[in-house]
């Protein structure tokens, strides 16, 4: 489940964290510029002497490149230079120290502010109001950096502190002391100059796109077969893409109607994907759904609260491409910061290059090495002899070598909603898993104390704060009879972010380097506790074989996620190709792309061709290209992990990389286990757990 922090701020956060990118945009600059450039560098030189003139030169430059007209005249922009060039080591500390302890104090709050906005709307706290979804598409640091710019705090921080490149970042940052790396990052913040009206305008739009996600719900009960039979339980909502998905998983215990009930489940995906879906049946428990037939009828069972109005028209009038509509728009909105992004000028660009800092030509190669693996049609036919059948399409979500396979959805459910029947009981039992997963009971107690959990509309999420002292906050669904093995699995997901927030805020040495490298990694860290879930019920230890089990559905899951994350990718490039496509014309295009991916990594498994499935994935849609971060994160997971086994301790080891902060990729993951980010470690585990598989 996903990990980002959904947040008024997300995208303003995104560029906060974003790599160096240089507005070299000379058309704007003054024309008397070059002139008061080269007096400054004759005349300020000689009083704060030649070992300054390199920093002075660089810092000059760099505010020159940011400079417009309506900043100041030229006695202006020299005065400033003049007055606010550290010219000692003294001033230097002063001013960092300063600006790190007040840019903590504003970010913090305004996070905090964020997030009270968004209250009503993430959480299950009743009726959402026209002023609620505007509160909640606000953003209070919208105006930030234009305003930084206008009073020149921005322009103080240009002149005294280097931006970096990618290059610099990954060739050199290896021997970067932390105070290097803190002040690569302060001066990042100020590396684009976005106008406060486009910072708005993109935060509105992720609002709106999250809000079409979070409310989208299918009513299981009211999924019926051509006889009318009702194959799921009453109240059963399932949010599309995760509970539809983890739905279909459970059933895999399933020994009776499991099959058909995921055969059903892959046809509603597919009449989301084509957008055939009958609008009327979205979030709707008061009418009845063929997915087969797709014909729509009033609801002839009540399962919940609410009555079809009097006089109501039930059809099956498809969902206007509403879903790639919603995507269009997150598109159009990446399209507004392009203009003030010349070197990194797509959201593809700024994606890779600046918040994952690695190349998309490696990420790209590294999926493509999954996806080609001879390892994938040995572990199909491992899970083929398992099934006892072809492998279906939905089998990409094979989950059967995992321990969990013993338990039906039914007992696990039975088992959580017993143990947290509220999100309260959740909390309190945070300090005894954090023990289970090898935490200190001191670390443990110290952990859940900087932890809120809150009941979430849709399927949860974590959301971190940013400011040292504020609480982290969980965000999971609890339904009136309490938290389901699905709400479970994800808030255990969830909970193993907020420990990283916690760590990598509270415990970092610079606030500058609060964070991991990029949401990859946060992801991986996530993973080491959602994998030990069952353990945290007390319903399984590990085995040598459940370990060797785990390593093959490790990379099964990665194969499945490599596909989609290139099927983000893809859908990214072709807009950027075909900038003025309408809903249709991308609903069209989005589908064959998911088509020919299938059809290229995975009909030669599966046997079958022009299957859309992989296309379903909901954070395709409002998430800004994040799909890629799952499977760079499930690469990362498996490396962490097997330095975790080498340890002995989740606990002590979680710890230990958490507080390295946000430095490069590389460099971080070089700290943490010795090796580079890379698919290697899980091939050749994947390889010997194929090898010795009985």
């Amino acid at each position: 489940m996903h990990g980002r922090i959904i947040a008024v701020l997300a995208i303003v956060l995104l560029l906060f964290i974003a790599g160096t990118n240089i507005m070299n945009a000379q058309a704007l600059a003054p024309t008397w510029m070059k002139a008061s450039v080269t007096k400054l560098e004759n005349e300020l030189v000689k009083k704060i002497g030649e070992d300054q003139r390199i920093r002075f030169e660089r810092g000059l430059k760099q505010v020159a490149d940011f400079w417009r007209a309506e900043d100041g005249d030229a006695n202006v922009f020299e005065d400033f230079v003049q007055t606010n060039f550290a010219g000692d080591q003294n001033t230097i500390d002063e001013m960092f120290d300063r600006f790190e302890y007040l840019l903590e104090k504003m970010y913090g709050h305004m996070q905090e502010v964020g997030r009270e906005f968004r209250t009503q709307v993430d959480l299950d706290l009743g009726q959402i109001q026209p002023f609620d979804e505007t509160f909640a598409g606000y953003d209070p640091s919208a105006h930030v950096i234009d305003d930084f710019f206008q009073n020149k705090i921005a322009f103080i921080v240009l002149l005294n502190f280097p931006l970096t490149t990618l290059d610099q970042r990954l060739t050199e940052g290896e021997k970067w002391t932390r105070r290097q790396w803190a002040e690569a990052r302060l001066a990042q913040i100020f590396s684009k100059r976005i106008p406060a009206e486009v910072n708005l305008a993109v935060a509105q739009v992720t609002s709106d796109a999250d809000r079409y996600i979070s409310d989208y719900n299918i009513w299981m009960h009211h999924v019926i077969d051509s006889d009318g039979n009702r194959l799921f339980p009453p109240k059963l909502r399932l949010l599309s893409h995760w509970n539809l998905r983890d739905e279909l998983k459970a059933n895999y215990g399933n020994p009776n109607n499991g099959l058909i009930k995921q055969k059903m489940i892959q046809q509603v995906m597919d009449r989301i994907i084509t957008q055939t879906i009958p609008a009327v049946v979205i979030n709707n428990p008061q009418v009845d759904w063929n997915p087969f037939s797709n014909e729509v009828n009033p609801a002839a069972v009540q399962d919940a609260d609410v009555s079809l109005p009097t006089g109501a028209v039930v059809t099956n009038t498809p969902e206007p491409n509403t879903r790639y509509a919603t995507l269009l728009k997150t598109f159009n909105a990446s399209q507004k910061v392009d203009t003030y992004s010349p070197t990194a000028p797509t959201l593809i660009a700024r994606r890779f290059e600046e918040s994952r800092e690695i190349p998309e030509v490696r990420v790209r190669a590294m999926f493509e090495q999954v996806l080609s693996s001879p390892l994938v049609g040995r572990i199909a036919n491992i899970i083929e002899k398992r099934l006892g059948r072809n492998l279906e399409p939905f089998d990409v979500w094979y989950n059967g070598f995992s321990p969990r396979g013993a338990y039906t959805e039914a007992q696990l459910d039975e088992i959580v909603s017993k143990k947290y029947p509220t999100a309260e009981a959740f909390k309190n039992n945070i300090p005894d898993m954090l023990q289970k997963l090898g935490f200190t009971k001191e670390r443990s107690e110290y952990l859940a104390s900087r932890i809120e959990v809150d009941p979430a509309r849709g399927s949860g999420h974590a959301m971190g704060a940013s400011m040292r002292g504020e609480k982290a906050h969980l965000r999971t669904r609890v339904g009136k009879s309490g938290m389901n093995y699905k709400g479970y699995n994800i808030a255990v997901h969830e909970m193993g972010h907020n420990v990283e927030q916690v760590f990598s805020l509270d415990n970092v040495d610079h606030w500058f380097l609060q964070g991991v490298p990029n949401t990859a990694f946060t992801e991986a860290l996530a993973y080491t506790f959602q994998d030990n879930d069952l353990q945290l019920l007390g319903l399984a230890g590990p085995t040598a074989e459940n370990a060797a089990l785990k390593i093959l559905g490790d990379f099964w899951a990665t194969y499945e996620i490599a596909g989609v994350s290139l099927i983000d990718m893809t859908v990214w490039h072709w807009m950027y190709d075909h900038p003025d496509a309408t809903p249709e014309r991308l609903r069209d295009a989005f589908i064959q792309i998911s088509k020919d991916i299938w059809n290229k990594y995975y009909a030669p498994v599966y046997k079958k061709n022009d299957v859309a499935l992989l296309g379903i994935y909901s954070h395709i849609i409002d998430s800004y290209m994040y799909i890629p971060d799952y499977a760079i994160g499930h690469l990362i997971a498996f490396q962490i992990e097997e330095q975790m086994k080498k340890a002995g301790n989740i606990g002590s080891e979680f710890e230990r990389m958490a507080i390295v902060g946000r430095i490069a990729p590389d460099v971080w993951m070089k700290n943490a286990t010795g090796l580079f980010v890379g698919p290697e470690a899980l091939l050749s585990a994947a390889e010997r757990a194929v090898t010795d598989y009985k």
